[in-house]
């Protein structure tokens, strides 16, 4: 999904080596905010299919996704002695979508087929290294044309005594808006878009709120295998649909998809490392999935990281999921009308799918572009295919300074 712009990347280079802050005493704690590290990730996506649910689930999927993140970490050690991690994000994707194009296929350039999406965050981490302790506190923020999230986090982690064992507990807030943009052909005065009416552009929003709590334990079993435990609860309440995504029932008339209100979804996950010498590692997870609306899913994942030299490795990875679908999908022209419920989304329906690429990464001891501090570069790329036909491509750049 990310591409890098060269030139922004030369400007971060000079601005950060005027930030950068070495420590004469490896005694002494800093109170002073200092510049840690900088990750700059860059992406390209691109997919296509035959399943599209703007056109009730039939017709184009092709999108296009450009994407950006930069991400700058702080630290200090506040008055108690304690670690301060300031860890400020930004992401910017922009994408073309020729099935959202659909929503209104008689505008030459529909506002749909295109859009921008800025997501800001900023998380801070107190950290009692004495107690092997840390709280975390997290503000977050997602802006598109037709949709808001406003987050909120905060979490606690506990090390054992000997340092081998961890547990962490995290609760998150999503409050979201959804700006209810029906398709052409079922807009009126009240709902907005019809040329010449009044409100033509003034849309109805609708609300979306969900709450989540995490839950992680890792252990050290032995110098060679780390395993972690992950557990995840999740409610939704609000408009969980979209509104232009068109529902054909047999007798061909006409609708958009409708959802219950509510979904509570259960994830549960185990992860491994296991270092094979010093040059491989292998790195396997586990995940099922249940949900209120019928839906179970397994996820099964598995990452060699070669060693080639002491700073370049290469990391191979395969995905394989397969989930059921929920109890309310149908597809073109198969739904009835006197069901309670209705979706012609093919992300909910049953399929398997399969993700697999590699990647590349290279960390030289003096740095990158002449410069020590640009110290990691790292490229991935990914192929993934669904059972019912979608396809996507992914190429992803990231950048270290520290």
């Amino acid at each position: 999904m990310k591409r890098i712009c060269l030139v922004v990347l030369g400007l971060y280079i000079n601005l950060l080596g005027a930030y950068a802050q070495t420590n004469d005493s490896t005694n002494y704690k800093s109170r002073k905010l200092k510049l840690d590290e900088v990750n700059l990730v860059s992406s390209y996506y691109k997919q296509d299919g035959n399943n599209s649910a703007v056109t009730g689930g039939v017709g184009t999927e092709n999108l296009n996704d450009f994407s950006n993140g930069l991400e700058v970490k702080f630290l200090r050690y506040n008055k108690k002695k304690r670690k301060e991690n300031i860890d400020i994000n930004l992401g910017i994707d922009y994408y073309t979508s020729a099935s959202s194009d659909n929503i209104d296929p008689y505008s030459i350039s529909s506002a749909s087929k295109e859009d921008l999406r800025i997501y800001p965050s900023i998380t801070r981490t107190v950290i009692n290294e004495k107690k092997g302790s840390a709280v975390l506190t997290n503000l977050s923020y997602s802006h598109e044309s037709d949709y808001r999230s406003y987050g909120l986090a905060a979490g606690f982690s506990q090390k054992s005594k000997d340092n081998n064992a961890e547990f962490t507990a995290r609760a998150q807030l999503y409050l979201d808006v959804v700006k209810i943009i029906l398709p052409i052909e079922l807009r009126n005065s009240s709902t907005g878009g019809v040329t010449g009416a009044p409100n033509q552009y003034d849309y109805p929003w609708k609300h979306r709120n969900t709450i989540s709590g995490s839950f992680t334990f890792s252990k050290i079993i032995t110098q060679r295998l780390q395993l972690m435990w992950l557990m995840d609860i999740a409610y939704q309440q609000g408009f969980l649909g979209l509104p232009f995504h068109r529902i054909y029932f047999r007798d061909r008339s006409l609708a958009t998809e409708k959802l219950p209100s509510s979904r509570f979804k259960i994830p549960l996950a185990m992860r491994a490392n296991y270092f094979l010498g010093d040059k491989i590692i292998f790195r396997g997870s586990y995940r099922f999935y249940k949900d209120d609306w019928g839906l179970n899913a397994n996820t099964a994942e598995i990452e060699t990281s070669f060693k080639a030299t002491t700073f370049f490795s290469v990391s191979p990875f395969y995905r394989y999921y397969t989930q059921n679908g929920v109890d309310y999908f149908a597809g073109f022209e198969q739904h009835l009308k006197t069901e309670s419920y209705y979706t012609s989304n093919y992300d909910l329906s049953k399929f398997n799918s399969h993700f697999f690429g590699a990647g590349l990464r290279y960390a030289p001891p003096k740095g990158l572009f002449g410069h020590k501090h640009w110290n990691m570069i790292e490229v991935r790329y990914g192929h993934y295919k669904r059972s019912n036909g979608l396809h996507a491509d992914i190429v992803s750049l990231n950048l270290k300074y520290k």
